[in-house]
């Protein structure tokens, strides 16, 4: 990306690497937006191509799954994990309408940036994750882990040069009192040990291997050879490498620079500080535990940039639908093109062709659907006694919701019936639990219902009982739960005849 552009930044988005898993805000996710699903469905066919493991299995079974237990399975588990957290994020923020200026990743997170940026696709995405752990579990001889520091970078560089091991490295620099270590396991204790007599915290990391170290130089050519033989596509959105300090190129050869990874420290303080003199002024963290979101919001203490979690929880809730409505207010996010979006789409047609076709034509779809809506005359319904008697498309029912009413016009429908009813549809619909729609549930403002999938439901819910047109006073607002919409069914069908045109 040419610097000159750069400041028209506004929004990244970040793609947490290791310990960047959590099990219950996946679920919840999971529960509620369907593209989590299809993204794992995706994963699932490598994974078990690869391991005879489905990876859905393994952290959206019947079981909550934390992090550490993952880290306890075979070493691709946690890796291909974190991998689908931040992707199955990313594509909740963009159906949602999240167009972001720029990505940029967390170690592993870098993998998981360039395939939502488009440079490769979802299913070599697994594929260069899993043989990025197995180079690594091939090198023999060498145990390590990775430790984070409370002290800067230059700090922890000079207790390292004290102890003099050619395989402990800076691994990387969070900020200016965190810094990660990577290295053999003897002598990080020494480490460890030497920083608790200086009072300097230390923290493991969760982590499959000791990333970031020199000791992993043999694996470099096996896993450039290997991610040299994927196909590497044109990339769709602007990438900001936090170990190469630059924005990928479109010359690059990805295949080399992602091998290089293995040995290089992750500078992520110095690319949030750039991306912030770029311009950037809302980073989101696409995935889980919130650990990036955390390290931003400390980086640029006093100025106006917000940095938003996703995949995390806050008191029990789900942090990425409240993300979700700050960026909508911000005017970040345009929640009204999602529900088009996801009925265009054939299932046919991947949905890197369909970003990649409507980056080119989108506007102008758009624009002939506005042009179209605004002459659009809607033919009046025909009523049940009006209706031809042999037309077979119209059939006239007794509807059960006034079976035990005297057959009066202005005898009431059975409320909890309608509820039942309502919940039923909506879950179906939002492909969400029925448990989810409790009465006073707010439809946008906690399941993240936008008001274009709002009105095309309430749509289907006037067709369903044939209430008659809504008044030109009626506002969306009046009718945000799912009581809401109950009594507005059970209202008008007190008014109406027992019969329901479906």
């Amino acid at each position: 990306m040419p610097e000159n552009t750069s400041t028209e930044l506004r929004t990244a988005i970040l793609f947490p690497g290791q310990g960047g898993f959590d099990g219950e805000a996946l679920r919840l996710a999971h529960a509620r937006h369907p593209q989590v699903r299809q993204v794992f469905e995706r994963l699932d066919a490598e994974t078990t191509t690869l391991f005879s493991r489905r990876i859905s299995d393994l952290v959206l079974g019947p079981e909550q799954v934390e992090l550490r237990r993952l880290l306890a399975e075979d070493p691709w588990v946690s890796q291909v994990a974190i991998y689908g957290a931040g992707l199955a994020a990313y594509e909740v923020l963009t159906a949602q309408g999240v167009r972001p200026d720029v990505l940029t990743g967390h170690s592993l997170g870098e993998i998981t940036a360039l395939v939502a940026a488009g440079a490769f696709s979802v299913e070599d995405g697994v594929r260069i994750v899993a043989q990025r752990v197995a180079v690594i579990a091939r090198q023999s001889g060498f145990e390590g882990r990775m430790v984070a520091l409370s002290a800067g970078a230059a700090k922890v560089r000079r207790l390292l040069e004290l102890l003099e091991d050619p395989q402990l490295a800076v691994a990387t620099e969070n900020h200016d009192e965190q810094t990660v270590v990577s290295g053999p396991g003897e002598v990080l204790d020494r480490l460890v040990a030497i920083a608790g007599e200086l009072r300097i915290g230390a923290v493991e990391i969760d982590a499959a291997f000791p990333f970031h170290s020199p000791a992993l130089a043999p694996a470099v050519p096996e896993f450039a050879a290997y991610v040299g033989k994927l196909d590497q596509l044109p990339l769709r959105r602007p990438v900001y490498s936090p170990i190469l300090q630059r924005y990928y190129e479109p010359g690059d050869a990805l295949s080399d620079l992602l091998a290089e990874h293995f040995v290089k420290p992750v500078r992520f303080a110095s690319a949030v500080r750039h991306l912030q003199e770029s311009g950037v002024t809302t980073f989101v963290e696409a995935g889980g535990r919130a650990a990036l979101t955390k390290l931003v919001t400390r980086l640029t203490k006093g100025s106006d940039v917000r940095s938003l979690a996703t995949l995390a929880t806050d008191d029990a809730l789900l942090t990425l639908d409240a993300t979700l409505r700050t960026l909508r207010l911000a005017g970040l996010a345009d929640p009204g093109r999602a529900p088009v979006l996801a009925e265009l789409l054939p299932e046919s047609v991947s949905a890197e062709l369909f970003e990649a076709y409507w980056s080119e034509h989108g506007d102008a779809v758009l624009q002939r659907i506005v042009d179209d809506l605004a002459a659009f005359r809607p033919q009046p319904a025909t009523s049940a006694a009006t209706a031809p008697v042999a037309a077979p498309a119209t059939t006239v029912v007794t509807s059960s919701l006034a079976d035990e009413t005297s057959g009066s016009a202005a005898a009431g429908p059975d409320r909890a019936e309608v509820f039942a009813e309502l919940r039923s549809l909506y879950a179906e619909a939002l492909e969400y639990p029925e448990e989810v729609f409790e009465g006073g549930v707010q439809l946008e403002a906690e399941l993240g219902v936008d008001s274009v999938k709002q009105v095309e439901l309430l749509s289907r819910v006037s067709q369903r009982y044939g209430l008659p047109p809504r008044e030109s006073g009626f506002r969306l607002s009046d009718y945000n739960t799912i009581d809401r919409l109950v009594d507005f069914v059970v209202t008008a069908l007190a008014g109406r005849p027992t019969g329901v045109t479906v």
